[in-house]
């Protein structure tokens, strides 16, 4: 199952726990009830983890519906047998009108401007598009803003073709959701959401809360929540490791492609960035930065040999990574290295990795590159 020499071609791959992921979406499920609508994120392949096969699992877990970035991610779900409602949250171009009723897909609907030219579009072509209203309550990002509802409200009210089938917002803080301005943006929400009712706008669907919020502010439920990072076993934050227990979902390995001895004073890859100040043993890993891994963990970042942890020396190439394994004991050739998950009674996450680049856990699991394979067991 988690052989890597039992498999042809380069010794570096993504392994994907689906029963952990599997674990994750009842612990959601557990923590929101079963009122509370779910919409997965499968965004960004999945962030990284092969978005139809997660989405599959995810669908026979009890996911409600879907959540992607572009119609590409969408239509790639359908291909593959999703059959959920999905919502493409950065909006919908006119020319792709057609691919969302080919594909019986949302729109979200950012800006008064799209919202009059897509409903002009769908009455001359007949039928409906559904769509969810993004409200901008303190993002600063795309969305109708909140203190011009009166600007933009009674567009709403004279839509025929497009029907209004949710509102949502988004918070700021992704890592934690219980400061000032995140209370500000929900208050800010619920306002708007009981002007929308007064006005007998009443969407079915109402979401604001992203993993944070699903793991600690309730208030901020409504009856959908999108979770995206907790599904995949990563905290927003630590704090919240005390609030939900949640497993990695990925882990990533490759194993040793040379082993060589140095003498002291030797330079290890580009720019004499690291030279040996002893004896030494370094090992080269068929992995670099084309396939995702850093290069911001040249000499910064570890992985574990042997159940133990080894620097990176050097600066990390496009297709290959040095570690300084000299202290590590009896190694060999082939052996497994770990860059992302556990080794005996040591473990690497996403989120140790992220502080080593000077980034956040998002952007290692999703820059993880195509080339290398993901390999999906207890799905």
């Amino acid at each position: 199952m988690q052989n890597v020499s039992a498999r042809p071609g380069r010794p570096t791959v993504c392994y994907i726990d689906h029963e952990s992921l599997r674990w994750n979406f009842r612990q959601i499920r557990s923590l929101v009830g079963s009122q509370v609508k779910i919409l997965s994120m499968v965004k960004a392949n999945g962030y990284g983890h092969g978005a139809p096969a997660v989405a599959r699992t995810l669908a026979s877990a009890g996911s409600d519906a879907f959540g992607v970035a572009i119609i590409e991610e969408a239509i790639e779900l359908r291909r593959h047998g999703i059959t959920a409602p999905i919502l493409v949250l950065t909006g919908a171009y006119l020319d792709q009108l057609e691919l969302f009723f080919d594909h019986d897909l949302m729109a979200v609907v950012h800006d008064a401007d799209l919202l009059q030219r897509l409903e002009a579009a769908v009455v001359r072509r007949g039928g409906n598009l559904h769509v969810h209203l993004k409200i901008d309550t303190g993002m600063g990002r795309i969305g109708f803003p909140a203190a011009e509802c009166d600007s933009w409200l009674p567009q709403i009210k004279k839509l025929k073709a497009i029907k209004l089938k949710g509102i949502f917002s988004h918070f700021s803080h992704a890592e934690s959701v219980e400061g000032q301005y995140t209370r500000k943006q929900l208050e800010i929400f619920h306002q708007l959401v009981q002007r929308l009712a007064a006005e007998g706008i009443a969407p079915p669907l109402i979401h604001l809360a992203n993993s944070a919020a699903t793991i600690t502010l309730p208030e901020a439920y409504f009856n959908m929540v999108r979770p995206g990072l907790m599904l995949y076993g990563v905290y927003p934050s630590p704090e919240m490791v005390a609030r939900i227990s949640l497993k990695p979902v990925l882990s990533w390995k490759t194993r040793i492609l040379q082993l060589k001895s140095v003498p002291s004073n030797t330079s290890i890859s580009y720019g004499e960035t690291f030279i040996t100040k002893r004896d030494s043993l370094i090992a080269t890993l068929p992995i670099g930065y084309a396939d995702g891994y850093p290069r911001l963990l040249s000499n910064r970042g570890q992985a574990l040999v042997g159940g133990k942890r080894a620097r990176v020396a050097g600066r990390v190439c496009m297709d290959l990574t040095m570690l300084d394994v000299t202290d590590i004991g009896k190694i060999q050739q082939g052996d497994e290295v770990v860059l992302l998950g556990t080794q005996e009674n040591d473990a690497i996450s996403a989120d140790e990795m992220a502080a080593w680049a000077d980034t956040i856990s998002y952007e290692i699991l999703t820059s993880i590159g195509a080339r290398i394979p993901r390999i999906h067991y207890n799905s």
